[in-house]
């Protein structure tokens, strides 16, 4: 079996007639790792992914599989393995059979394919790819299901009876294009986990494209956070949900959906959220609108109001079990602001109550006009590091 290998993009740009697609993309996965591309439909990231596997041709830019230049090399010979958005199995054959039709086309010359004559003359070729066909089976767990046609599958098999198709290959890395899109709820959750288990034992490079943000978060060593044709952030999930570069990436990031609220920074780069002074002050000392945001998870319900904190009316009380989300609308009902609460909480309190939250320190995040992410200092560390 090869080894994982590197896979780097450079300079990758695309355009659907008059349409640009990509924008001057530069992207490297390192071998081995789960790198996911994650976005709002239209962002660029299947078309990206396509042309990875050879299936696009790019306008510009160079790709490059194990230090190999391949931009010029067709699909079949970049040793990559596609998982599809749609099964694609062929309904008359067999898992066993599907399974086994990358390996006949490659390994099989045109007369050892023939239904005849085929078994006799490549009775060698074709124990090999049998015995490749079942250790894939056992390992995703299907190896009861090889005699069955695609038709008397459930979806969450078929996506496996697809995957396995892809692992006979033993190609250099995957490349998988929204493959759980079409899976119920309950049923995308476990194919999370059997990927994240495919991919700690194969180790092989998985280059993974979804709009699901909770795919992204839980399955990706590092996911890029695509819009508009570039790549707003790449990072580790953690650093990308707590260390936004943008407000685009904390507003596509997280669910519920990140507060935010309008602010201003002053000349000396003191914040402030709805008109109200916060402990917080721009490093750079810049002045002029920004917007404060805050995660759900980062308000604390108080029982009193506090300096720098919020009040709002409480409008609805989403119960998820472990966690209740209050929505309250705050500033006149003019913004509606998210807090979590742990259940007990939430059963105190009733719609149209007055609900104080208070920040968590160390939590904010403050972006400028641009929308970029300020560096900020608590207030008081600020003056002592100036005294």
């Amino acid at each position: 079996m090869a080894e994982a290998a590197t896979l780097t993009m450079r300079g990758i740009a695309k355009a659907f007639g008059a349409t640009p697609v990509l924008h001057d993309v530069d992207l490297e996965v390192r071998a081995g790792e789960f790198l996911t591309l994650v976005g709002p439909s239209g962002c660029g990231k299947s078309t990206l992914l396509r042309i990875l596997a050879g299936l696009e041709a790019a306008d510009a830019g160079t790709v490059s599989i194990g230090g190999r230049d391949v931009t010029g090399v067709r699909a079949a010979d970049r040793d990559l393995a596609m998982v599809f958005q749609s099964y694609a199995l062929y309904p008359h054959l067999s898992v066993a059979a599907n399974m086994a039709t990358p390996l006949v086309q490659r390994e099989l010359s045109a007369f050892g394919r023939l239904p005849v004559v085929g078994p006799l003359i490549s009775r060698g070729a074709r124990k090999r790819i049998a015995a490749r066909v079942e250790e894939a089976a056992e390992i995703l767990e299907i190896h009861t299901l090889l005699e069955r046609k695609p038709g008397q599958l459930s979806g969450g098999q078929r996506q496996r009876v697809a995957l396995g198709r892809a692992m006979v290959r033993e190609p250099v890395a995957f490349l998988m294009d929204e493959p759980l899109s079409n899976l119920d709820a309950a049923l995308r959750v476990h194919m999370r986990a059997e990927l994240a288990a495919l991919h700690r034992r194969l180790q092989r490079s998985f280059v993974y494209v979804t709009h699901d943000q909770a795919e992204a978060l839980t399955l990706s060593d590092r996911m890029a956070v695509m819009r508009g044709g570039r790549i707003l952030q790449l990072g580790a999930p953690d650093e990308v949900y707590n260390d936004p570069a943008t407000l685009e990436v904390a507003l596509f990031i997280g669910s519920p959906r990140i507060n935010t609220l309008p602010g201003e920074t002053d000349g000396a780069g003191r914040v402030s959220r709805m008109g109200v002074p916060l402990p917080l002050r721009a490093v750079d000392g810049r002045a002029g609108p920004a917007t404060v945001a805050m995660r759900p998870e980062h308000l604390a319900v108080r029982s009193f109001p506090s300096p720098d904190g919020l009040t709002g009316r409480l409008t609805y009380a989403e119960n998820l079990g472990a966690d209740v989300y209050l929505h309250l609308a705050v500033g006149d009902g003019a913004h509606v602001v998210i807090a979590r609460a742990e259940p007990q909480v939430a059963a105190r309190l009733s719609s149209g109550d007055d609900v104080h939250v208070e920040q968590v320190r160390g939590q904010a995040l403050v972006f400028d006009a641009r929308g970029d992410r300020m560096a900020l200092a608590e207030e008081a560390a600020a003056v002592e590091a100036v005294a």
